[in-house]
């Protein structure tokens, strides 16, 4: 909900928000990239448009 990233993923992948989310949270506090990959997609995100 910070960057709309979440969102973006959502409608691009077909999946539920939500899940998309959880992943990110997940990933940060098990393997620590989420915080890194959400950020590449922003960035992605910003230049897609």
């Amino acid at each position: 909900m910070i960057l709309g990233v979440s969102e973006w993923l959502s409608g691009k992948l077909g999946w539920n928000t939500s899940h998309i989310r959880i992943a990110f949270v997940l990933s940060v506090l098990f393997f620590g990239v989420g915080i890194g990959l959400y950020l590449i997609l922003w960035i992605v995100k910003m230049f897609s448009k």
